[in-house]
C-alpha cells in the first residue's frame, strides 16, 4: 500500500532521527559559560559589524576582502587587557599575560599560512591588535572535582572508554575586540568576539585563568582565518592542520623570527597538561623576557 506525504509512519522515523540531534545540541547549549560582546572603545570603527556566529562562538565582524587579500605582510601589537576587564578580573598579572600571550602566539602562527609577519619596527600592509574585553574564571574545585571522576570512571571501566563531561558549573569565558588596520589607516577587517567553555567539549584545567587561556587560542584562530581567507571562519568543515600548526604542535620554532617574540608553543607537554588538567603556567613558559 502507498503511502502519502503526510505518512505518520515516516513522520515518526524522521522524529527518532533528528532526536538525537536536538539531544547533543540542546546539551551543548545548557553546558555552556556565556560570553559578553563587549565594545571598549579599542577599535578604529565600530561601523558595518555583522553577525557571523559559530556553532560555540559569537561575533560581530566586517572585512574588505579585496584589501587583506592584496596585504602581504602583517605586523602584530601584543594583546592587551581592556581597563574594565583588568579591572574587573580577579587574574594576576601573570595569569592575564599568559592570556593575552596565547592570542598572540596563535594569530602569529595563524597569519603564518598566507602573510609574512614582521617586527613592530617594520613597515608592513596590515598591523593587527586585538584587546581583551571580558574574562570569567574558572572554578578551578569544580574542574579538579570533573577530572577526579572522569579518572575513577577510566579505571572502574578500563575497557569502555566512557567520557565524561565537566560539571556544567563555574564554567570559564572569554571575550575580545580586534581590528587590522592598512598602511593608510584604515581599518581592513574588525572583530568582536565572544566564547564560552563547553562542559562537553572543553576538558577544562585547574586553573582559574584554565578556560581563559584555551578559548585565547581559539579566538587567534579565528580571526587569523578571517584575515588569511577573506570570510567568516564559521561555517566551514574542520581542515587539515597546516605546516605551521603542525611545527607548533609538535614544540617547534614558529617560521618567522618576530614570532619568537610570543615565545615557544608548549607542543606536545602542553598538550598532555591540557589532557590532564594542569594550569597553563606548568607547560606555557610565556613571552621570553625583553631586556632593551
Amino acid at each position: 500500500m502507498s503511502r502519502g506525504p503526510f505518512d505518520p509512519c515516516a513522520c515518526r522515523a524522521d522524529h527518532r532521527l533528528r532526536w538525537p540531534a536536538v539531544l547533543a545540541l540542546s546539551m551543548l547549549a545548557v553546558g555552556c559559560a556565556a560570553a559578553p560582546l563587549d565594545q571598549v572603545g579599542s577599535l578604529q570603527s565600530y561601523d558595518e559589524l555583522k553577525p557571523s556566529d559559530g556553532l560555540l562562538a559569537r561575533s560581530l565582524m566586517r572585512v574588505s576582502k579585496d584589501d587583506v587579500l592584496a596585504a602581504r605582510t602583517v605586523r602584530i601589537i601584543p594583546t592587551g587587557f581592556s581597563q574594565p576587564a583588568a579591572g574587573k578580573s580577579t587574574l594576576t598579572p601573570a595569569q592575564r599575560g599568559l592570556i593575552a600571550n596565547a592570542v598572540d602566539r596563535t594569530l602569529c602562527s595563524g597569519l603564518s599560512q598566507r602573510f609574512q609577519v614582521v617586527s613592530l619596527t617594520e613597515p608592513a600592509d596590515l598591523t593587527v591588535h586585538a584587546m581583551v574585553t571580558h574574562v570569567t574564571p574558572t572554578n578551578a574545585l569544580a574542574v579538579g572535582v570533573s577530572k577526579v571522576a572522569s579518572t575513577a570512571v577510566s579505571v572502574a571501566l578500563p575497557d569502555m572508554h566512557i567520557p565524561v563531561p565537566r560539571l556544567p558549573i563555574g564554567l570559564g569565558s572569554l571575550s575580545l575586540e580586534a581590528e587590522a588596520i592598512d598602511d593608510n589607516g584604515e581599518q581592513s577587517a574588525a572583530m568582536i568576539w565572544g566564547r564560552g567553555a563547553n562542559a562537553l567539549l572543553d576538558s577544562g584545567r585547574v586553573a582559574r585563568e584554565g578556560d581563559a587561556y584555551d578559548l585565547a587560542a581559539k579566538f587567534g584562530d579565528d580571526f587569523s582565518k578571517l584575515l588569511v581567507t577573506g570570510k567568516t571562519p564559521f561555517g566551514k568543515l574542520p581542515s587539515l592542520p597546516t605546516r605551521a600548526e603542525l611545527r607548533a604542535m609538535f614544540g617547534g620554532g614558529p617560521k618567522y623570527p618576530a614570532c619568537k617574540a610570543f615565545g615557544k608553543s608548549p607542543g606536545l607537554v602542553g598538550f598532555v597538561g591540557d589532557r590532564m588538567g594542569f594550569p597553563p603556567a606548568w607547560t606555557d613558559k610565556g613571552a621570553p623576557v625583553r631586556n632593551d
